[in-house]
C-alpha cells in the first residue's frame, strides 16, 4: 500500500470498500472463520493515530527588529508554530507601536497571545504554547520601589 493511500485512509477519506480490503489483507490467521471482531478492527486503527501537533525541536525565536518591514518575518515565524521574543528597544516608539499592532492582528488570526516581559518586550506565542502566569506586577512593585528610593 503506498503512502498516499495510507495518508488518505489516515484521514478517513478512502472509500470504505478499501479499508475493508486493507483489514482483510492484514489478518495473520486464515483459519478464522468471519470478519474480525470489534476488538480488534479498534487495536489495528489505534496504532496508526500519531498526533498532528507534535513537534521534537521547539524553538524560541529571538528578534530585534530595526524597521517595521521586519514584523512580516515575525509573523511568518509565528504561522510556523514558533515562539518569538521581541525587544523593540532598538526602533523608535512609533515603529514599535505599528510592529506590535501588526503582530497583535496576527496572533487574533492564529489563536495565539503576546505578553508584555520587559521594558519593550514582548513574548509573542502561536496557538502551540500557553503563557502562564504576569511579569507586569513584579514590574509596578519594582517602581513602586524606585520611586521611594
Amino acid at each position: 500500500m503506498g503512502v498516499m493511500n495510507r495518508f488518505m485512509s489516515f484521514l478517513g477519506v478512502q472509500e470504505e470498500e478499501e479499508v475493508v480490503e486493507r483489514e482483510k489483507i492484514s489478518e495473520p490467521d486464515d483459519t478464522e472463520i468471519g470478519p474480525p471482531s470489534f476488538d480488534a478492527r479498534k487495536n489495528q486503527r489505534n496504532n496508526n493515530v500519531v498526533s498532528i501537533h507534535s513537534q521534537k525541536n521547539v524553538k524560541v525565536i529571538l528578534y530585534e527588529p530595526r524597521s517595521y518591514d521586519e514584523a512580516q518575518e515575525i509573523a511568518d515565524h509565528l504561522r510556523s508554530h514558533r515562539a518569538v521574543v521581541v525587544n523593540l528597544q532598538r526602533v523608535r516608539n512609533d515603529q514599535a507601536m505599528r510592529i506590535i499592532d501588526f503582530l497583535s492582528g496576527t496572533i487574533y488570526a492564529l489563536s495565539g497571545s503576546i505578553s508584555k516581559i520587559g521594558g519593550n518586550i514582548f513574548l509573542c506565542t502561536p496557538d502551540t504554547v500557553e503563557i502562564q502566569g504576569s511579569i507586569t506586577e513584579i514590574l509596578a512593585e519594582d517602581s513602586d520601589y524606585n520611586k521611594m528610593g
